[in-house]
């Protein structure tokens, strides 16, 4: 039925409308005071488009025909700003606003591009994406965290998820924000202890912006080790309701925005999968439902005022499919029995809702803060899935984490100099149910808890940023504080003081060296911090479980070419680690586990294992200039760990060495667009299996799955992985609604990914695991290849009205 819809709308009638042209209006003024800037210049770049603002601000422009336009506002002792690729369509006019920041010195207008430069408080290693940059970006199939996978140091995993590596870091190094909101979770089916998953959360038509802090994090910011992500999403509507229809190959989208009264405006979007179709169709054993929502009100409550709230929420199953697919090789279906017999039935659900209230006045603003986060993460399995038998049951697992979060901060600025300050206090709830036998295979363990715990985080922080006089170098610094009652040496915040500096000198015009030096602190998951053993004790809190820490050095250069949208830079990069969480069980740090779908930390840890990461980035990036965009993205990374049951360093599980990545598309007339993207990884390391301890029946028969060899970590690796993309777009433009189609292509030459190989057991003709002959006590086992990656297309239309 949606095929034949399609074919409906590729097939309809275009009409050459020309009755009511674009329009574009917004306000232009100062994000200091939000006062506005009257009599400021906005254009549309390469065009004759373009007028003044009036006494209040605000501007408009008609008479545009559809299309992507660069929208430039500028008015002298600002700093000029650039919007890119502003899509304008006659359904409806583009609300555009612009902040232009005063500058401090009498140099007269300022030319570089505020999406090229640096903010005073991240002076380096910020990149940043736009809507459409997100939208139509190859492979990326609509979703943000496959998009990043374009920027520096931003690497992945060779299968289907959406973990997030960033310089060497582990994927639970990151944290997301959205409209200065903390969000934990931006992806369905998280690994939770981690982060990742196969779907992102956030429907993209509703981003407005996303920046990448990969270093010199601003000292507002906390509780990261390896990156900030900063979203924000578009303000609805002022003048009437808007609504956007996207159906792909794996979801139904539908987005609405509009005004509610006159000082409130809203944006809400609902997404239903039906992925789990997908999946059965291309024979696979898992079968994933997913349904999201995302919700923003914005009340300007007076001229000073504003009160944004945010809500961001979903709701996951993962049930396992039993079908046999048509014409299985014999490893193919030794694969699936693998994945059938090893992946639990789950559940889980998540949200996040928060209040941001900004307070203006002629210096500065103040910003409150207040939010609330929860997941709920169920799974549960069966030996040989057969839950006829209360004894088959492995494992059946349930925990809650849930954060009631305060901030509050002041900022202020004076000439050149600027100040921010504030404090935060979190009060956070972790409950487990743990019933598992598996886990603890031959050492005749069984873990049966049931119980809750409570924690309390606080912090601070101060941050000053100064400019020289001629505005070429920027002095920036901060330090914060943190302290939590998960651990006798966490609670004194002395013990995490978190000192940072950064600096930006401009060589010449347009060519800047940057560097940066900080020590930052991170909690350990909370699976950690709430494990318990049978007898109910906190375990990790004996063990005096610590903040992990890392120490930063990075510096770089950076060219920027405003008038041809054009960007270069090339950066350098050292972390050290301390205080890893290390397993007492395996003897590994957690860095050295991986992330898949399940838990991670979930044992009594020891803050005693160390890392470094360290490599060289270059980015070169071509902003939509003459109807053509581009980047490229190389970077050479090394990423080790130590571990207490080996010497010296190790290859951590992110240790990929080389990362390529290069993106290109161009626009081409009556609106079509094509792009493609090529992706290179380095293999990664893994640990190999344990096939003498595996193979033994009692504890095949108790886990029905292999044993790492963890003495020797992470000494295997696998093959690179490499892998083509492209993208086709087409847009139509009527009076009172736009009409697009796309095609996506995965995997265009359908590259298979080495994966590690998997031990399985022999099987007879009547499905029974055989034992091996020549030792009772023990399966027939054999390691079976386990190549991943498909050609994957993807069809879709987006529909606004």
């Amino acid at each position: 039925m949606r095929l034949s819809l399609l074919f409906f709308c590729l097939l309809f009638p275009i009409l050459n409308l020309t009755a009511q042209d674009g329009v574009i209006r917004g306000r232009v003024f100062n994000p200091v005071n939000n006062e506005s800037v009257p009599f400021a210049n906005v254009i549309l770049l390469n065009t004759d488009y373009g007028t003044v603002t009036d006494e209040d601000g605000n501007y408009e422009i008609t008479g545009i025909q559809p299309g992507l336009y660069n929208v430039r506002a500028s008015f002298v002792g600002f700093r000029s700003k650039t919007e890119f690729e502003i899509q304008i369509t006659r359904a409806s006019a583009v609300r555009l606003d612009f902040e232009l920041r005063e500058e401090a010195s009498d140099l007269g207008e300022i030319t570089v591009d505020a999406k090229f430069s640096r903010s005073d408080e991240t002076p380096i290693s910020v990149r940043s994406l736009n809507t459409n940059e997100i939208e139509r970006y190859p492979g990326g199939n609509r979703d943000i965290s496959r998009v990043i996978q374009s920027l520096p140091g931003v690497a992945s995993t060779a299968s289907f998820r959406n973990d997030i590596i960033i310089r060497g870091g582990a994927p639970n190094e990151n944290k997301f924000f959205i409209e200065g909101i903390e969000v934990p979770v931006i992806n369905h089916f998280a690994t939770q202890g981690s982060s990742g998953g196969p779907v992102g959360i956030l429907n993209v038509n509703l981003i407005k912006n996303v920046d990448v802090i990969t270093g010199g994090f601003p000292a507002d910011r906390m509780n990261s080790l390896s990156s900030f992500f900063e979203f924000d999403l578009k303000d609805g509507r002022k003048d009437k309701m808007f609504s956007q229809v996207t159906v792909g190959a794996s979801e139904f989208t539908i987005s609405n925005e509009g005004p509610l009264g006159d000082k409130t405006t809203y944006l809400v979007s609902a997404r239903q999968s039906y992925l789990q179709f997908l999946f059965r169709g291309l024979g696979l054993p898992f079968l994933p439902t997913f349904n999201d929502f995302t919700i923003k009100t914005k009340t300007k409550i007076n001229d000073k005022t504003e009160l944004t709230f945010l809500g961001v929420g979903a709701i996951d199953v993962f049930s396992l499919n039993f079908d046999t697919p048509r014409n299985e090789t014999e490893d193919e279906r030794e694969n699936r029995l693998y994945l059938l017999e090893n992946l639990p039935i789950s559940s889980q659900w998540n949200y996040t809702t928060g209040l941001k209230l900004k307070r203006f006045r002629e210096n500065g603003f103040w910003t409150f803060v207040l939010s609330r986060n929860m997941l709920n993460n169920r799974s549960f399995k069966y030996f040989q899935n057969d839950d006829t038998n209360p004894e088959n049951l492995l494992f059946d697992y349930t925990s809650q984490e849930s954060e009631n979060k305060f901030r509050a901060e002041n900022s202020i600025f004076k000439g050149r100099t600027t100040l921010k300050y504030g404090i935060n206090y979190e009060f956070a709830r972790y409950f487990i149910s743990n019933f598992d036998r598996s886990t603890l295979a031959g050492e005749g363990g069984v873990i049966n808890v049931n119980d809750r715990s409570l924690f309390n985080s606080y912090g601070a922080f101060i941050s000053a940023s100064q400019t020289s006089k001629d505005e070429r170098l920027l002095l920036t610094g901060g330090v914060r504080v943190d302290g939590s009652d998960f651990g006798q040496t966490a609670q004194n915040p002395l013990n995490q003081i978190s000192p940072r500096f950064s600096l930006s000198y401009q060589i010449i015009p347009q060519l800047f060296w940057t560097g940066n030096v900080g020590i930052y602190y991170q909690k350990p998951p909370y699976t950690a911090l709430g494990f318990r053993n049978n007898e109910g004790e906190l375990v990790n809190q004996l063990n005096d479980i610590r903040f992990i820490r890392s120490t930063h050095f990075v510096t770089g250069l950076e060219k920027v070419i405003p008038e041809k949208s054009r960007r270069f830079s090339l950066e350098g990069f050292y972390k050290l680690y301390s205080n890893y969480p290390s397993s007492l069980r395996n003897g590994i740090a957690l860095a050295n586990l991986g992330a898949d779908f399940g838990v991670i930390g979930n044992e009594a840890l020891n803050s005693d294992s160390e890392g470094r990461a360290y490599g060289l980035e270059f980015l070169a990036q071509q902003r939509l200039f003459n109807d053509f965009y581009g980047i490229a993205a190389v970077t050479l990374v090394r990423s080790e760990f130590t571990n207490p049951n080996t010497v010296g360093f190790v290859p951590s599980s992110w240790d990929s060495r080389w990362i390529v990545s290069m993106t290109a598309g161009k626009r081409f007339g009556r609106n079509w667009e094509a792009g493609a993207r090529w992706r290179y990884l380095g293999g990664l390391p893994y640990t190999p299996v344990d096939v003498e301890t595996s193979s033994l029946i009692e504890v095949w028969n108790l886990r029905g799955q292999p044993v790492f060899d963890f003495d020797r970590i992470n000494a295997e690796r696998l093959a690179a992985f490499h892998q083509l993309d492209f993208r086709i777009d087409k847009r139509y433009f009527f009076d009172r609604w736009n009409f697009n189609w796309y095609v996506d292509i995965q995997n265009a030459y359908n590259f298979r990914a080495e994966q590690p190989p998997i031990l399985v057991p022999e099987r007879s003709a009547e499905g029974n695991l055989v034992v091996n002959p020549n030792d009772p006590s023990r399966y027939q086992m054999r390691l079976v290849s386990n190549p991943a990656g498909t050609v994957l297309p993807t069809i879709g239309i987006i529909v606004e009205f």
